[in-house]
């Protein structure tokens, strides 16, 4: 990944050559110099879901009849000459800003796009004089990582990756002021392959612009590969003004009541706030405005309009009128702003009503009864959806196709097995780290990317009509029906998806088979309307990947249709979650889930998860943390759930490909009150706490060994350059355990009666451990990053937890010896019989058992309790079917007891 430094004659003299273009000619593949039409020629890699293996080798050029086409759109004729250039695409390049007031500390943002991906690129930036450029009052997001200083971005976190992969920075900088007191920024290094939006957001804060000549600003870069190529320079230009001009709401509102905000300066002399309510037309003065606290507070707007509003400030001799600032007092009707709504297709209108309104600042969209459909949504940042009572958003075939992309996905589409290694033949693929409903994000009946501040709340329906898929072979499909999830939020902010939030916790009536919510004192509200209902999701409902500040609650799925529905919330990378008052009648798939994958090109570390009231039946697991866990997950708060039904776990902690997650609490009331004893019914295993090594990460490394393991041969792929996971600090409390077999509803009627064919297993807490020898008696050829060679579990705490078994297992099953969990082994069954039916601990360090009971409905010969490489159990309190322990019922093997 290293790039040429001598680059070809040609493409030295670009820059010499054309002029730079403008900040409305960037981005195309073509541009108009004088009477000269430039059309820009060279390589990159670039697959559709449909590209063939290694035929991603694409030609830039824009074909000729879309050069036409572009050209009668842009209100162009063809120039009178046509030369072709072999140059990178020009980039994107622009500013939020319309201009920048002298004399006052500003932040100046700029926002860089490349025209094509590559990697090891090289970004140059020419800045103009009288802007102080410094390591530290200048900072760069790259790719989404994060927003950090120049000085601290050679450190910045790189995200987890296994030994020897080759990057080891995000990027490297240097900064140097040329004789004309302008400054050249130069990125290097920066991997540009996976597309995330604006590739660079560089930002300059508090600088102090002291004349009034405009701010010009230059970016170009160079493609490292497939071959060398330097782009063309794009330039914009910032005036320079005596007026405010940053004028902002303080928050998005929808009231009548507006803040008002700017960078405050002495100076500015006597202030007058004016407004316009027939679109910048007329302006005068509000009928009711104050300036309190640094900000101007305006009242008693008249709703259901647009208002304009922009300061006034004078010198003593000269009038300077600021920025324009909108704000739409009340909801915005789409039926009134011409969106259908009986059921025709109403995308086009939908999304150029997003468009607009975000323009303008964003506001609330109001969908009243009727029938929306949609193929794909592409939300902005500020625009809030509320859906009435009677409202349904619902989907329509020929939703956005999945992105292209630097790699093919195509060697991981069939899944990970245990001898496949067609998913590490690439280390730095990262598509191929992870399934493909988690890769891709356009597929999707709502998308966002990069965007702040949304909302997609009422007491409506949203439903994916079955036109969302649930299997992984979905790219299989046709063009057009490959969509696969409802909501695909990308690196966003602050998203709030639910119905009515009241406060009040919601909980379920097993008579009823229904939820309500609990009332003050012992009383039940069985109305469900103030709920937002959505079915039939896809394969994920919400797939939030590094998005932060998540809020979704009071969401009943399933209300209206069963069908179609596998994840229901599924948080990648994502920290500062919150989510509540969760009743799911029934999925395929996990209800809630963290986890950490490879999608954007690199691992997030995620933190901060706040669940409670969380009620449902999945053919998989009720609450799940992985199995996706590339990177570190932290702080996970869960109380109040009831499992009606799991095919795998109630509660659930998988860590497979390195990641270390701690300080995860079920029921430690860090939510809010533990308002009712949380329940597990038709479980097939109440908890399954493991480790196992899989290494989905870049630079992932895997060899395939012959070994045995407690007298069987085994013959599969081990990771040899990523170390184990880790699970520490797991407290578990305050459950009751009841029918502990797999008898979710998903398959069958509601509920069917346990008969003997349901799967079961026991509560599970396993590590993970390296084979100590191969097959033929030599020592593994590798050792982990980390030299260890077992994963434990460790800092483990039960507390008082009731759990009744079906039992019924033979004696000898206490003999059974459950693998170790390797590549593309993660799963409840893959440890086969456990020999113990209450609980069964190996490879576990500073365990702790107080206040549990333990019982059968029929005997069962396996031991109660099992501590297989156990190192410091301490166990009080424990009950079993009735009486308290004693040793026969814990048997201890390769461990110790404090």
């Amino acid at each position: 990944m290293t790039r040429k430094t001598l680059l070809p004659i040609s493409i030295l003299l670009l820059s010499l050559l054309l002029p730079a273009l403008s900040q409305a000619q960037s981005g195309r593949r073509w541009d108009v110099v004088g009477n000269t039409l430039l059309v820009y020629s060279g390589t990159t890699m670039e697959y559709s879901v449909d590209t063939a293996p290694d035929s991603g080798l694409v030609n830039t050029r824009i074909p000729g009849p879309v050069l036409q086409a572009e050209l009668q759109a842009a209100g162009l004729k063809m120039p009178g000459e046509t030369r072709i250039i072999h140059a990178a695409l020009p980039p994107l390049f622009h500013t939020n800003r319309e201009s920048v007031t002298q004399g006052v500390p500003q932040r100046i943002d700029l926002f860089f796009t490349a025209g094509q991906r590559t990697p090891d690129a090289e970004i140059r930036f020419t800045l103009p004089k009288g802007l102080n450029v410094t390591p530290d009052n200048t900072t760069v997001n790259i790719i989404g990582r994060g927003e950090v200083t120049l000085r601290d971005l050679p450190d910045q976190y790189m995200g987890r990756t296994g030994a020897d992969y080759p990057c080891t920075q995000v990027a490297s900088y240097s900064i140097s002021k040329r004789k004309d007191r302008t400054w050249i920024l130069m990125l290097k290094g920066v991997d540009l392959r996976p597309d995330n939006g604006t590739d660079v957001i560089l930002t300059f804060h508090d600088v102090m612009i002291r004349k009034g000549k405009p701010l010009t600003f230059s970016v170009s870069y160079t493609a490292s590969a497939p071959e060398v190529l330097h782009s063309p320079e794009v330039r914009i230009c910032i005036p320079v003004t005596k007026a405010i001009s940053d004028l902002h709401k303080c928050e998005n509102q929808e009231g009548t009541v507006l803040k008002l905000s700017w960078t405050h300066a002495p100076g500015y002399g006597q202030k007058r706030l004016l407004s316009s309510r027939d679109g910048g037309v007329t302006w005068r003065e509000p009928e009711s405005w104050s300036e309190t606290d640094d900000t101007l507070l305006v009242e008693g707007m008249e709703t259901g309009k647009w208002h304009a509003f922009k300061l006034e400030t004078t010198d003593g001799i000269q009038k300077y009128a600021s920025n324009v600032v909108w704000h739409h007092a009340g909801m915005i009707d789409v039926k009134e702003e011409g969106i259908p709504s009986d059921g025709t297709d109403c995308t086009e209108a939908l999304n150029r009503l997003i468009a607009e309104t975000a323009a303008r600042g964003g506001a609330t969209l109001y969908f009243p009864a009727g029938e929306y459909a949609v193929r794909t949504v592409r939300l902005q940042s500020n625009i809030w959806l509320h859906l009435a009572k009677d409202a349904v958003i619902k989907a329509l075939p020929g939703a956005d196709e999945p992105e292209k992309t630097w790699f093919s996905d195509r060697d991981y589409r069939s899944g990970l097995s245990p001898t496949d290694p067609k998913p590490y033949h690439d280390p730095e693929n990262y598509l191929t780290k992870q399934d493909v409903g988690h890769t891709f994000f356009h597929n999707a009946m709502f998308r966002g990317e990069r965007i702040r501040n949304v909302k997609i709340t009422g007491t409506g329906r949203i439903t994916g009509n079955g036109m969302l898929a649930t299997s992984d072979k979905v790219m299989n499909n046709v063009p057009g029906r490959r969509a696969d999830k409802m909501f695909s939020f990308k690196l966003c902010g602050d998203i709030e998806i639910g119905g009515t939030s009241t406060g009040r916790d919601m909980w379920y009536d097993p008579v009823r088979d229904a939820p309500y919510y609990i009332l003050e004192g012992s009383g039940r509200d069985y109305d469900d309307s103030g709920m937002l209902k959505i079915d039939q999701g896809g394969h994920f409902v919400l797939l939030a990947t590094g998005t932060d500040g998540l809020f979704v609650h009071d969401t009943y799925f399933g209300k209206y249709s069963t069908a179609n529905a596998r994840d229901i919330y599924d948080f990648m990378a994502c920290s500062d979650v919150r989510v509540e008052n969760i009743f799911s009648r029934v999925s395929s798939d996990d209800i809630v889930k963290p986890g950490s994958d490879c999608s954007l090109g690199f691992t997030r570390k995620a933190r901060g998860y706040y669940v409670r009231n969380i009620v449902g039946d999945t053919n998989c697991n009720l609450f799940q943390i992985g199995s996706e866990t590339a990177d570190d997950i932290e702080d996970v708060y869960v109380d109040n759930i009831y499992v009606l039904g799991a095919n795998k776990a109630g509660f659930s902690i998988s860590t497979n490909d390195g990641g270390h997650i701690r300080n995860v609490y079920l029921n430690s009331g860090k939510t809010g009150p533990l308002h009712s004893r949380s329940k597990m019914f038709r479980t097939r295993a109440p908890f399954f706490i493991s480790i196992s090594n899989r290494g989905r990460v870049l630079g992932a490394d895997v060899g395939r060994f012959s070994f045995e393991e407690n007298g069987t041969l085994r013959d599969e792929l081990l990771v040899t350059n990523v170390s184990i996971g880790k699970i520490e600090n797991i407290h578990l409390a305050h459950l009751d355990i009841v029918e502990v077999y797999g008898g979710s509803s998903f398959k069958t009627a509601r509920w069917a009666p346990y008969d003997g064919s349901q799967n079961k297993a026991t509560p599970i807490f396993a590590g993970y451990g390296y084979p100590s020898r191969l097959a033929d008696g030599q020592d593994l050829p590798f050792c982990p990053p980390d030299g260890r060679t077992i994963g434990y579990i460790e800092g483990l705490y039960l507390e008082d937890i009731n759990l009744t078994v079906k039992g019924g297992n033979p004696a000898q099953d206490k003999f059974a010896s459950p693998p170790e969990l390797g590549v593309g082994r993660y799963n409840v069954g893959d440890l086969k019989t456990q020999p113990s039916y209450g609980f069964w601990f190996r490879h576990v360090k500073d365990l702790r058992i107080d206040g549990c009971t333990l019982g059968t409905e029929t005997p069962d010969g396996r031991w109660p309790v099992l501590l297989d490489d156990v190192i410091g159990a301490r166990i009080s309190g424990l009950v079993v079917n009735g009486a308290p322990v004693d040793d026969a019922a814990v048997k201890a093997v390769r461990s110790t007891k404090r």
